[in-house]
């Protein structure tokens, strides 16, 4: 055997994983193809969500977990407990809010309501006319890309990492890599996002392309991450096309600009169309970004399921096979959850919240 287990994907869900495992004792072999995925393409948001009560668990557990992390990553994991302000553009969003606020509350995560002047004062570049926010101070970003090396680097001569594509996982378990050899262990974790179906086409995931434009420096410009509160509706759950207000500080003064979704395309090319739909949508918040320069914009693809979870668990046919895909578009907030959720049910150790929403067995047997 080549390690107590092996990690398919060095992207943050994969690094988390491979982490977690090596908490629980074990050694691990992390195999990626290098061919970048979502963790490089992301925001890299740290933001808990509450579509669901599964979602808001899974999120609630690892952004805990990444304050605990952020006291030893380094400088370049550009971790920052920012805070999320969610932006109410009316009444009834503000009344949303309210609704948001005591579900947090309910589950232990701080907020507090800003009415129209306490918003202006806490983020002066927005227009005129906003009812109001939620703030989630929790909340915050990180460089997703560092924090992935850092993760694997942490875990010392524990966890072996080789640049290399896996072709084929056998029937026994056994891997087959693109060079004709093999590798094997006794438990085998996918965790490569959108390119999961490859090896495993039964996977109920659907590919959702985004687009993303990041500024020259202004510092100081936005302090908190902001959303508008229609996120969800607009953006989160909609099987169309759709953009949604989403805008981030970056330490560097930055300021990075989402977002976007489409489904069932794997075209990576900007689309100028998509891309004017998404900063004019930003302008009815920010409108001064009319007058910053831009520096890039570039595309990638969510691993979107049906119900919109995470499958975390055993496969429920492949011998030695486990799961931790479709995370979409919260694979950095919830890596670390998804990982110490994993590597509880791997190791028969007892996970600190319900694993059954997120467990394959149900999607992929609707899928057989």
């Amino acid at each position: 055997m080549d390690a107590d287990a092996i990690v398919i994907g060095a992207g943050i869900v994969g690094a988390a994983c491979a982490h977690a495992l090596v908490q629980a004792g074990r050694r691990v072999l992390v195999l990626d193809a290098r061919i970048g995925g979502a963790t490089g393409a992301g925001m890299g948001h740290l933001v808990v969500m509450d579509d669901n009560p599964a979602e808001l668990a899974l999120s609630r557990h690892s952004i805990a977990q990444w304050r605990a992390l952020a006291l030893r990553m380094g400088e370049d994991c550009a971790y920052r407990a920012c805070g999320t302000l969610w932006i109410a553009a009316n009444e009834e969003e503000m009344a949303e809010a309210e609704r948001k606020r005591e579900r947090l509350y309910a589950h232990g995560v701080d907020s507090r309501l800003l009415d129209a002047p306490a918003l202006a004062r806490a983020e002066p570049a927005l227009r005129k006319g906003l009812a109001g926010a939620l703030e989630v101070p929790g909340d915050g970003i990180l460089y997703a890309p560092n924090a992935a090396r850092w993760l694997l680097a942490e875990g010392g001569a524990s966890i072996r990492v080789e640049h290399a594509k896996v072709d084929a996982i056998e029937d026994d378990g056994t891997l087959r890599l693109a060079d004709g050899s093999r590798r094997s262990a006794p438990q085998i974790v996918l965790a490569n996002g959108i390119e999961a179906t490859a090896l495993c086409p039964e996977l109920p995931i659907r590919p959702k392309k985004g687009h993303l434009l990041i500024t020259d420096r202004y510092p100081g410009t936005v302090r908190h991450q902001l959303v508008e509160l229609g996120y969800v509706t607009s953006a989160h759950h909609s099987d169309g096309d759709s953009v949604a207000f989403n805008v981030q500080p970056r330490p560097t003064g930055q300021l990075l600009i989402g977002s976007s979704r489409q489904f069932d395309t794997t075209d990576p090319a900007v689309e100028a169309p998509m891309l004017a739909r998404m900063l004019q949508r930003a302008l009815g918040y920010l409108p001064g970004l009319a007058e910053l320069n831009a520096v890039r914009s570039w595309t990638g693809l969510r691993a979107a399921t049906p119900d919109g979870l995470p499958l975390l668990g055993k496969h429920p046919w492949r011998e030695k096979l486990w799961l931790a895909v479709g995370h979409e578009g919260l694979g950095v907030t919830t890596a670390p959850g998804s990982a110490h959720l994993l590597a509880a049910l791997m190791t028969g150790a007892a996970p600190e919240f319900d694993a059954a929403p997120y467990a394959p067995r149900g999607l992929l047997e609707k899928r057989a």
